[in-house]
């Protein structure tokens, strides 16, 4: 049984690890010094962020999202944990909160971008950079209620 609840300082080197996993399983477009240098950015802000962890019985931290504003800053799962609907629990938490739910995908992480729209999001554009400049384009979602 999984459950949600808020990061503390105690989950960051499991967050760290879990981002650290999830992007080597899944965004294999990154170059070496790209991937190095993400990971120094994200080292130094994510944990102190205000993340929402899914957890497991023994509360551990399975997979996490940061949430700002109504947008969707981060989505990261374990990967011994993918398919397994930690990343939709994650998601359908954020849409109790935040129902006009947006959020970024990297346009070569084809997997996230059918998970996204599996998920009820629909495309509102492109941008040919990531947020840091990167030459790695982004697809703009928002989420759209069906029905």
């Amino acid at each position: 049984m999984l459950t949600i609840r808020k990061s503390t300082s105690a989950d960051a080197v499991r967050v760290i690890e879990i981002w650290r996993d999830a992007v080597d399983a899944t965004h294999d477009f990154l170059t070496r010094e790209d991937r190095m240098a993400i990971e120094e950015e994200v080292r130094s802000f994510l944990p102190a962020a205000p993340l929402w962890l899914a957890v497991d019985r023994s509360d551990r931290p399975l997979g996490f999202m940061l949430l700002d504003g109504s947008s969707m800053e981060a989505l990261f799962i374990d990967p011994a944990h993918r398919g397994r609907g930690v990343g939709r629990m994650l998601v359908e938490h954020a849409l109790t909160l935040l129902p006009a739910l947006t959020t970024d995908v990297n346009e070569q992480n084809a997997q996230a971008v059918g998970f996204y729209e599996r998920m009820g999001f629909v495309r509102t554009g492109r941008s040919d950079r990531d947020g840091q400049g990167r030459a790695y384009p982004l697809i703009h979602l928002r989420h759209a209620p069906r029905g």
